[in-house]
């Protein structure tokens, strides 16, 4: 059950846990840092205030990997500054550091800091109880006038909205008025959402959580939406095969598929696809790398003629060229050529070196 929302009163930075996960991996901040994050904020002015002026309060403040301290990364949501390690932990004088800088440049944000730098990016690191409580606070933050239900710590290991899609979700938002939207991967319903804000009369997000969803609920109910959205819990390729009218039957090669709800076919104007990079279930393999084909026939066939299809690939190993290349074979042989595509880059606060950033979106004309 999740908790009332409601922008909670600023406090006080909170105590910094110790001892550290791994003291043997920690890494102390390195004479550089604090240079680093004054110059990654600095040249964050301009968007900064850009995103301001449409309601955005949640955006990444320092992405390391490109900005002088790899597995780094530091993310504001509303009222929360979110400091998470991937490569190896920050010691206590590190993060004391850090934290000293951004309550100097950004006062009044409440600090959490997820060490996820052990296997499978599991947040590692105990907190005391102080700032047990702040991290698992339900605060929300806003992006281009939609509010979400953010909290620095929960059950899973991720944020609740993820800023690196905010460019497609934009994008979304600006086609989405009256047409329908089917969600697929949809996590906690941010494409969703942010379609239903700006007038989608139908949308449809699909999620096999159940924790995801009611957080998507949640942001449904955080917003005033001219029409509510619907929520279906089901595995992907289940709910997939019966809107694309392929139907999903309830015993494959003699087994038993688990429950599935069932679904009349129908086709979207829009299909959003943000699949895991894999996932194992007994109705299909999810595998970005080796088979994004056997998700993208499925969503294709989801989708209206003359609709669009955006399609998302956060492999960074994967090519940009070699993957869009794959696509359009697939939907040639699937007898649904594509129309044409349209690359949708990450924003300003996602920098990238070579500008092939690891997360590809791509909308397509079908």
């Amino acid at each position: 059950m999740i908790a009332p929302c409601g922008l909670p009163a600023p406090v006080q930075w909170p105590s910094l846990p110790s001892p550290w996960a791994r003291p043997d991996r920690s890494r102390a901040l390195s004479p550089s840092l604090t240079e680093h994050l004054a110059a990654a904020l600095d040249g964050r002015t301009g968007l900064i205030q850009r995103l301001q002026a449409e309601h955005t309060d949640a955006y990444r403040l320092f992405h390391g990997s490109v900005e002088g301290e790899p597995g780094l990364t530091v993310d504001r949501y509303g009222d929360l500054l979110l400091v998470q390690s991937f490569h190896q932990p920050l010691d206590s004088t590190g993060l004391a550091a850090l934290a000293a800088f951004y309550a100097d440049r950004l006062p009044a944000l409440d600090l959490v800091y997820n060490d996820r730098s052990q296997p499978n990016s599991r947040i590692a690191n105990d907190l005391d109880a102080a700032a047990l409580a702040v991290a698992q606070q339900p605060r929300t933050a806003s992006e281009m006038g939609v509010r979400y239900l953010i909290q620095g710590r929960h059950a899973g290991q991720d944020p609740w909205l993820f800023l690196d899609l905010r460019a497609g979700r934009r994008r979304v938002m600006a086609e989405a008025a009256g047409k329908s939207l089917l969600n697929l991967f949809a996590y906690t319903c941010g494409v969703g959402i942010a379609a239903a804000k700006a007038g989608a009369q139908f949308v449809v997000n699909v999620d096999f959580a159940e924790t995801s969803l009611d957080v998507g609920k949640e942001n449904a109910r955080l917003n005033d939406l001219p029409h509510r959205p619907r929520f279906v819990r089901s595995d992907a390729f289940a709910a997939m095969r019966q809107y694309a009218g392929i139907g999903q039957p309830d015993r494959v090669r003699g087994k038993r598929m688990p429950a599935f709800p069932k679904l009349d076919p129908r086709q979207f104007d829009i299909v959003f696809l943000d699949p895991p990079r894999y996932a194992k279930s007994p109705f299909g393999v999810v595998d970005l790398v080796n088979d994004y084909p056997a998700l993208f026939k499925p969503a294709l066939l989801c989708t209206a003629p003359g609709g669009a299809l955006y399609c998302c690939n956060n492999v960074a190993q994967v090519d940009r060229a070699a993957w869009l290349d794959q696509l359009e074979r697939s939907a040639r042989k699937a007898g649904r050529p594509i129309r044409d595509a349209e690359w949708i880059a990450p924003e300003e606060d996602f920098p990238s070196s070579d500008g092939q950033p690891p997360l590809k979106i791509v909308r397509l004309g079908v």
